[in-house]
């Protein structure tokens, strides 16, 4: 998990942890990755490119400003490793998301996805909430469908091609928006599906 000592990062990792799943933690600084490692009980931190070595899904969960720069510096590292980007680019007014711009710099399938939850709620244990995935790569898909199911309370859910990460990454700035408004901490739950 690329950025996975973030505040995203670490409770992502933490939930995955608790799913009994193996996470490589990764950082700049792999002393402080196997710091992280240790305190959610992963299977071991790592500088950023032995982390995305070997793994079935990377997540890219670098803070907006910092996916980009990561991702090109790591595309040799990643290869075709299939690639989860949940980070949300809230200023941005290009019309690609974070993940199409990232498609651009690596060899592997990007898809996005997790960009409703918040750290702060996943860091408490796994939200009553839905979490959306986007991808163009069915198997990278449902490889990070598997993933989010394991650390909500409510579904994971297809929300379409990689070109509607846009559209997630918008989801991502009402919500901020909404609680800060009515200083709360919403989430996301579709209903009307079987």
């Amino acid at each position: 998990m690329v950025g996975g000592t973030g505040a995203f990062g670490l409770a992502l990792a933490a939930r995955l942890v608790e799913a009994g799943d193996e996470v490589v933690i990764g950082s700049r600084d792999a002393e402080r990755a196997q710091e992280k490692a240790n305190e959610v009980g992963a299977s071991g931190g790592a500088a950023n490119e032995d982390a995305v070595r070997g793994v079935d899904i990377v997540v890219l969960a670098t803070k907006a400003d910092g996916a980009l720069p990561t991702a090109a510096a790591l595309a040799d590292a990643i290869g075709a490793t299939p690639v989860l980007s949940v980070a949300s680019d809230l200023r941005s007014t290009d019309a690609l998301s974070l993940a199409q711009r990232t498609q651009d710099l690596v060899r592997g399938p990007v898809v996005a996805g997790l960009h409703s939850l918040a750290a702060g709620k996943l860091a408490h244990g796994r939200p009553e909430e839905d979490a959306f995935v986007c991808g163009d790569d069915e198997q990278a898909k449902a490889l990070a469908l598997e993933l989010a199911g394991k650390v909500v309370a409510g579904r994971a859910l297809d929300a379409g091609p990689l070109a509607r990460a846009r559209a997630l990454e918008g989801m991502t700035a009402v919500i901020v928006s909404l609680n800060k408004r009515y200083k709360g901490h919403a989430g996301i739950r579709v209903t009307g599906l079987p």
